[in-house]
C-alpha cells in the first residue's frame, strides 16, 4: 500500500504536484482561515485527485469544522474526515485526530495535560497509520530549538508503535524520522514563511 501525505497547504494544493498512490492523507490545515467558503474549494480539489481513499483530519486553522461541525461535515464529501476516529482499509488500521496543545484562540487546541491525555486515549491499540496535526514532543516539533509537541501523545505513540505517524503543524520541521517501529512524517508543505517548499510525502507500508 502506497501513501501519499501532505499538511499545511493553507488553500495553496493546488500548487503541489501529487504523486500516485492508494491512500491519500492530508494531516491538517488546508485552509488559511478555516471559512466554508476554503473548505468547498478543499473538497472540489480533493475530489479531482485519483485516489480511491482520501483520509482528511483537521487541523488549528479549520475554524469550519470546529465551530459548524455538521454543515463542514456535509460539505466534505470527497475524502473521509477523521476526528477522534478510525478506518480500515485493506487490513489497514488507520486513525485521525487533530487536536493540539493550546496556542492562543486556534481551532481543536486543548490544555496541556489530562485534556490532551483524554483525547490520545481513545486512540485504539490497533493502529497501523496514525494521524494528527500535532508532532508528539521532541520529534519534529521544534521552534527556535525549543520542543513544542504534545507531550502527552509522546508515550501514547511509544506504547501503539503504530507503522507511520504522519502529523504537520510546525512548518520549519518538514521531513521525516524513523525509530525502532515508527516512521515519523512531518509532512507540512509551507515553510516558515507561508509558502509551499515541499511536496507530498511517499511511504509504501
Amino acid at each position: 500500500m502506497i501513501l501519499v501525505m501532505t499538511s499545511d497547504t493553507h488553500t495553496c494544493h493546488r500548487d503541489l504536484v501529487i504523486p500516485p498512490g492508494d491512500v491519500f492523507i492530508h494531516a491538517g490545515d488546508f485552509t488559511h482561515s478555516g471559512t466554508m467558503d476554503e473548505l468547498e474549494d478543499f473538497n472540489d480539489w480533493l475530489g479531482s485527485l485519483a485516489f480511491q481513499h482520501k483520509l482528511i483530519v483537521a487541523g488549528n486553522h479549520e475554524f469550519c469544522l470546529e465551530r459548524q461541525a455538521q454543515e463542514a461535515r456535509e460539505t466534505l464529501t470527497c475524502g473521509t474526515y477523521l476526528e477522534d476516529q478510525g478506518v480500515t482499509i485493506d487490513g489497514v488500521h488507520f486513525y485521525g485526530s487533530p487536536w493540539q496543545p493550546k496556542f492562543m484562540n486556534w481551532a481543536f487546541s486543548l490544555p496541556r495535560g489530562q485534556a490532551l491525555k483524554d483525547k490520545w486515549n481513545l486512540i485504539p491499540e490497533q493502529v497501523d497509520v496514525l494521524i494528527t496535526h500535532t508532532p508528539p514532543y521532541g520529534i519534529l516539533d521544534s521552534v527556535m530549538g525549543k520542543p513544542v509537541g504534545c507531550e502527552e501523545l509522546r508515550p501514547v505513540v511509544e506504547q501503539l508503535r503504530p507503522k507511520v505517524h504522519v502529523f504537520g503543524h510546525i512548518h520549519n520541521c518538514a521531513g521525516q524520522s524513523q525509530n525502532e517501529t515508527t516512521s515519523f512524517v512531518n509532512a507540512s508543505a509551507f515553510d516558515k514563511g507561508y509558502g509551499i517548499v515541499h511536496q507530498p510525502t511517499v511511504i509504501e507500508i
